[in-house]
């Protein structure tokens, strides 16, 4: 995607030098455009962990990225040993988001008949970078297939304005390239079809005001911002044609895991006829879990996060404290959506059912 006319991705090889790698810091969007570099281990985990990074597939390039940053430190004769445990480091930086944990065992499976530490190193980066170009490809494929629903109801209201409702941020910032939720949107714009976006704002960070908004901002989609409660009101004035939006963690069954707040959209969509759909890349499946209520770990982050809010003013930013000192707070930071609230899932291989038999008609060998 472009910034400022500029093309990026989320994550990429430093151009002068193959053992730095580059991210966007997302923390400080939108009020100021900061790219950082990542040097090891360390440096890769607090990326993640501190959501300088976030989102599934950025998170699970991170990682696959991260595991080569940890090798290029290491040089004894257990570097196998060290890596396994650099890689189990990144899978509790955070725990909900499976791509995480899927890059990392990915990149310990590519090392495991290897020999030497060079060898290894190699083949560390060569698969980094593969995962990368996958999650974009991936992201891309989705576009494609979402982008029929939406020229669907675009026919359906014979040209009229097609207004789509998201939630946090399933962008281009939260994968390599192109998003997952907003994949389609990108392409709908793209090829002439007259396409509006309403953005959750997404507490307690507001990934949706801050991120999402910025992104449609930069590729000029047309778009709203709105608090995280005024969606049911919208579905119920028939100001909402379809809801889309990313995922954290899929069950093999369709549960879907993703940004606090999800839940209660697919809810309000199901009372007003709205179809609500899922996009992931089959990198955010989680094959060995059925019940995603009972099995999904959910992360609980630092309540600061709800304590203060943060905001641009007199030429900086700030966070302000927005509650009585001394309250408790709570800081989920997903929610699940049972897969019988979900119209359905779209993957980078098409459409199907939210349920273990639709999602093996596209998958099978799972």
């Amino acid at each position: 995607m472009k910034v400022n006319g500029k093309p990026y991705r989320t994550i990429w090889i430093h151009p002068q030098n193959h053992k730095i790698i580059q991210i966007i810091d997302q923390r400080k969007l939108p009020f100021r455009f900061v790219i950082e570099d990542l040097i090891d281990l360390e440096s890769a985990e607090k990326a993640i962990s501190d959501m300088l990074v976030r989102g599934a597939g950025l998170i699970g390039a991170t990682a696959g990225y991260g595991m080569y940053l940890a090798a290029l430190n290491l040089k004894s004769e257990n570097f196998k040993g060290e890596l396994m445990v650099a890689g189990e480091i990144l899978k509790k930086s955070r725990p909900t988001a499976v791509n995480l944990k899927w890059a990392v065992d990915r990149q310990l499976s590519e090392i495991e008949k290897l020999d030497t530490y060079e060898e290894c190193v190699k083949a560390l980066l060569e698969t980094a970078k593969t995962i990368a170009d996958e999650d974009a490809d991936m992201c891309r494929m989705i576009g494609e297939h979402g982008f029929e629903i939406i020229e669907k109801i675009s026919a359906y209201k014979k040209g009229a304005t097609v207004n789509i409702l998201t939630h946090c941020n399933a962008g281009w910032l939260a994968f390599v390239d192109y998003g997952s939720a907003t994949s389609p949107i990108y392409k709908a714009y793209d090829s002439g079809i007259d396409v509006h976006v309403w953005v959750d704002e997404t507490r307690p960070r507001n990934q949706g005001a801050r991120l999402t908004a910025w992104e449609l901002l930069e590729h000029g989609v047309p778009h709203t911002v709105i608090p995280d409660n005024a969606g049911g009101h919208l579905m119920q004035h028939g100001l909402v044609d379809l809801v889309i939006t990313g995922a954290d963690r899929v069950t093999k069954t369709g549960d879907a895991a993703n940004k606090i707040g999800t839940y209660l959209k697919a809810l309000a969509a199901k009372d007003n006829h709205v179809p609500f759909y899922i996009a992931l890349p089959s990198s955010t499946f989680d094959w060995n879990i059925s019940d995603g209520v009972a099995e999904i770990p959910v992360e609980q982050r630092d309540g600061r996060e709800v304590n203060y809010m943060s905001g641009f003013r007199e030429g900086r930013e700030q966070d302000f404290l927005i509650m009585p000192k001394g309250s408790n707070v709570a800081n989920y930071g997903f929610d699940v959506t049972p897969s019988r609230l979900i119209t359905g899932l779209i993957t980078e291989r098409g459409i199907c059912d939210a349920s273990e038999t639709g999602i093996k008609t596209l998958f099978p060998e799972k």
